[in-house]
Order: C-alpha cells, then structure tokens, then sequence
C-alpha cells in the first residue's frame, strides 16, 4: 500500500477516530446530537474528513428509506457511522450529503490553539 494522507479539519474542537485519534470533524460542523446509531447515540454532521466510504446502500430506518455508505476510519477501517446519500421522504432531504457519527466510536479531543 501507500502512504495515507490525513487533512485536518481545524477548530478549537476536534472529534477523532476513537481507535486510532485520526481527526474527522470539528464541533461547528455539528448540525444534531439527536440521533441513534447501532452503538446507542449518534450525531449528525455537516462534513467530516479522513473517511472512506463503502457501496451505495437501502436502509430501511426509523424515519423512512435512506440510500446510505458506511463511512469507516481512512487511517485504521474502523466503521464509525455512515453518510446519507438519498432520502425518499421530503422531511428527510435535510440528512443528504450529511455524516453520522456514532457517539461510542469516536472522542471528543481539544483541536488547535485559536481554531486554526
């Protein structure tokens, strides 16, 4: 393989990989901690960073249909939630394009001096 290569996403506030510490988003892309993942709460972000992504998806879920991708750690595979790609409900259309991230498999960690 070859080497891996890791972007930061800044902010006072960085959520990491709970394995392995790779930062993936901060706390302004936060949109929802009002979620539920397979591992209890989950939350919903705007973007985040240092993923990969699996085959496209049909998830039946609490709120409807979702076509989704697990999202897992770009640096050590851990799967740590998934992306919305398509909702089928209008009152869901919110959630596309967006990344939940299990509250149990990732931490809260201090980011960079300033939010740089």
């Amino acid at each position: 393989m070859g080497r891996v290569f890791l972007t930061h996403p800044g902010g006072a506030r960085v959520y990491c990989c709970w394995n392995c510490a790779t930062p993936l988003t901060n706390k302004t892309e936060l949109m929802s901690n009002r979620f539920s993942g397979t591992t209890g709460r989950a939350f919903l972000f705007n973007k985040a960073v240092n993923l990969s992504y699996s085959e496209l998806q049909v998830r039946f879920m609490l709120t409807g249909r979702h076509i989704v991708r697990d999202v897992s750690c770009k640096n050590c595979s851990t799967r740590l939630g998934w992306m919305y790609e398509f909702a089928t409900e209008e009152s869901q259309k919110y959630k596309e394009g967006h990344v939940i991230l299990e509250r149990a498999l990732v931490q809260e960690v201090d980011g960079l001096p300033n939010g740089e």
